[in-house]
């Protein structure tokens, strides 16, 4: 379980809408992060960051 969420983490420090999706799947947690990621890089790393988190 620990490790999946090593997994996340690390993808959501590369690739944050592949773990937002991974983690949530379609909807508005990947909506939100795609705009953050379009718009600035870093808040959309946060965002997966917390997704994949709680």
């Amino acid at each position: 379980m620990h490790m999946n969420r090593f997994v996340l983490i690390i993808l959501a420090i590369l690739l944050p809408p592949l773990a937002v999706f991974l983690k949530s799947g379609v909807g508005k947690d990947l909506l939100i992060n795609v705009l953050l990621c379009l718009l600035f890089y870093i808040p959309g790393i946060i965002h997966a960051i917390w997704v994949c988190t709680k």
